[in-house]
């Protein structure tokens, strides 16, 4: 069953279903792409893993039943230690059970994919194309830092950069002049123009749109339709079996959004 939304499903951002999400999406672009620039270019999947560190709001999303939670006292155990004044005990006295059981903080490890486009004969990475993560959004982080550090690197080696950022959440990783608010962007910065990038914003009412992946010299840029890719990776993983679309999406949407998007569910929902 398709998708209700017209373009992005914001209930794809859940933070349980996005890792899913992100590398069934990377791999449908590489897969519409692979024909379309063979023979000269080849696309591979580049697997890389990086630290993240959960902010507490997507902790209490992925484990709510761990989060904080009250320990209850047992029912007839002593909450302490009864001693007798000779010095031994009248009998055994279980411990106190601790009042609270908090989740660790701890750092986890993230899965990231990214889709190459390499010249066949020299292996030479023309074009990286990204799909955004919360690990490479996340304000005032490492993680953040080292992905606009990654950004800098391919673009100082004269590739072509296209980022997919289709989360509501986190902090735009170009750092652009001007750039106005939206839902999600797409951005394409070419290889002979690293000071400029293409800035497609999109609503979460929008339709996703083809985009130009730049390829080397005079060679014409080829269409990635984004809509298609991401229709393909819905259907083949069956997202509707998994997303309740009864409930509001995490992260929420505006309120007037919430509204549209009530009205797009019973439309296109089945009874």
């Amino acid at each position: 069953m398709p998708s209700p939304f017209p373009g992005m499903d914001p209930y794809l951002e859940h933070p349980v279903l996005w890792p899913d999400v992100h590398q069934a999406l990377a791999g449908h672009v590489r897969g519409l792409l692979a024909p379309l620039v063979r023979p000269r270019y080849v696309a591979r999947l580049a697997i890389r893993y990086e630290t993240d560190h959960p902010d507490p709001g997507e902790i209490q999303v992925m484990y709510p039943d761990v989060d904080v939670s009250h320990a209850p006292q047992r029912a007839g155990a002593p909450s302490t230690t009864v001693f007798h004044p000779s010095g031994h005990s009248p009998g055994f006295a279980a411990p106190a059970p601790a009042p609270l059981v908090l989740q660790s903080t701890a750092l986890v490890e993230v899965k990231l994919v990214t889709i190459e486009l390499h010249d066949r004969t020299s292996n030479r990475l023309v074009t990286a194309i990204e799909v955004l993560s919360p690990v490479n959004k996340r304000p005032g982080s490492p993680s953040l830092q080292a992905y606009r550090r990654r950004r800098e690197t391919i673009l100082d080696a004269r590739a072509s950069l296209v980022e997919l950022d289709l989360l509501r959440q986190g902090e735009r990783p170009p750092q652009l002049i001007g750039l106005p608010p939206a839902d999600y962007f797409v951005f394409v910065t070419r290889a002979e123009q690293p000071s400029q990038t293409e800035v497609w914003p999109l609503s979460v009412r929008d339709p996703l749109p083809v985009i130009p992946v730049p390829l080397m010299g005079d060679d014409p840029d080829v269409p990635l339709r984004l809509a298609n890719a991401l229709s393909d990776a819905y259907d083949e993983a069956g997202y509707d079996l998994s997303v309740d679309y009864g409930q509001p999406p995490v992260p929420p949407l505006s309120e007037a959004d919430w509204v549209w998007a009530r009205g797009q569910l019973e439309r296109t929902r089945p009874e």
